[in-house]
């Protein structure tokens, strides 16, 4: 058999374009030419259009698309058109080569034009957010109305796997958070109401404070912390792996088999939740308030039934509501929108808990503005 060529690279120039034919074959164990000739060529003529012509590569391995890759970031850097006739897996690997940005890009380059150009990509960045948001949100309320006539279709034993982990699996850790914040606040109210003499009513403080906000929001953060950083990571991986892919091409919708049942599965819990929270923050500010001079636990319990009302039951429990649709929400729109990379799945996951809280107190300062508008 005849061997193949060497690899052979030559540079030409005419009317404003360098050409760069190859020939020959290019493997791995042959070394990559250098650039140099193309640069001074590029440099001299001015040139606005840089060509690759492969039709003469017997065979090719790697470094033919390393090449290809290398004079197109070079015509880029140039400000020069860039066009390839290349071999047509040579052609669809330079393709995703090119749509890949070094490792390190990202992060390594920081743009500049000053601080109006700073302000000016932030606020397109907050407007892309906003739109996408209001996107998804579109998507989950069809969602739960083809839920609403019977035609959302999810697996049930996924459903209850889910509502188990939302819920039981989630005691512990707020049992410990809730115990601790009650215990917290009535040390807190304790150091003021002893120069009144009113130890008493460090119950009022903890059983209204926990009943009518505090229960709802550190549930909130620890779901948030917890059950929405699950559902980005879970769905993003999914995303990674083109399992979304695989359930569209299986005729079923993603929202309908992965959002919905997540969100329905934290709005029925978080409720459930901020009550056994609010139960042992009275708890815990009990645990404290019994070693007040002056202060039994009988008193302080009856005290505590005496301050809180069902109303600041309720009006907490409808606030965990809201709270638990939020962090779901956040943690699934953030898996959605999940690259398809083991970092992407990161970022996503860190994105995830920062806007759950962020929506979650968000939401408790305009609902306490709203339950104060209303008296209620």
């Amino acid at each position: 058999m005849k061997p193949a060529a060497d690899a052979r690279m030559s540079v030409s120039a005419e009317r404003g374009a360098v050409t760069v034919r190859l020939s020959g074959a290019w493997r791995m164990t042959d070394p990559t030419p250098a650039l140099t000739p193309v640069e001074a060529a590029l440099s001299r003529d001015g040139a606005a259009r840089l060509s690759l012509d492969a039709r003469g590569v017997s065979a090719w391995e790697a470094p033919l698309v390393a090449l290809a890759l290398s004079l197109s970031r070079l015509a880029e850097a140039r400000g020069a058109a860039f066009d390839a006739d290349l071999p047509s897996g040579a052609e669809a690997l330079l393709k995703l080569a090119r749509a890949t940005p070094p490792r390190g890009e990202k992060r390594g380059k920081r743009k500049s034009g000053g601080p109006l150009a700073a302000v000016g990509r932030a606020a397109t960045g907050a407007w892309r957010e906003a739109v996408a948001t209001l996107a998804f949100l579109g998507e989950v309320t069809l969602s739960f109305g083809r839920l609403l006539t019977g035609r959302a279709r999810f697996r049930r034993a996924d459903f209850a796997e889910l509502t188990r982990d939302a819920g039981a699996d989630a005691l512990p850790v707020v049992s410990l958070i809730s115990i601790l914040v009650g215990a917290i606040l009535a040390f807190v109210g304790a150091i003021q109401l002893r120069a009144f003499g009113a130890q008493l009513f460090v119950a009022d403080l903890v059983g209204v404070a926990m009943a009518r906000d505090m229960g709802a929001i550190m549930t909130a953060i620890i779901v948030a912390g917890r059950t929405g950083a699950s559902y980005a990571a879970r769905i993003g991986t999914m995303q990674g792996a083109e399992e979304i892919d695989a359930l569209r091409t299986m005729g079923l919708e993603p929202i309908d088999y992965l959002v919905l049942p997540r969100v329905l599965a934290l709005v029925l819990m978080t409720p459930l939740l901020v009550l056994y929270a609010n139960i042992l923050g009275m708890l815990g500010g009990g645990l404290v308030g019994a070693t007040l001079p002056g202060v039994t636990l009988a008193q302080y319990l009856a005290r505590s039934q005496e301050a809180v009302s069902l109303a600041d039951f309720a009006g907490g429990v409808f606030k965990g509501t809201v709270y638990g649709g939020l962090v779901a929400f956040a943690g699934c729109m953030r898996g959605m929108q999940c690259g398809r990379s083991a970092a992407a799945v990161g970022e996503s996951t860190t994105s995830a808990v920062v806007t759950g809280i962020v929506y979650v107190i968000a939401a408790a300062a305009l609902l306490t503005m709203v339950f104060h508008v209303l008296d209620i």
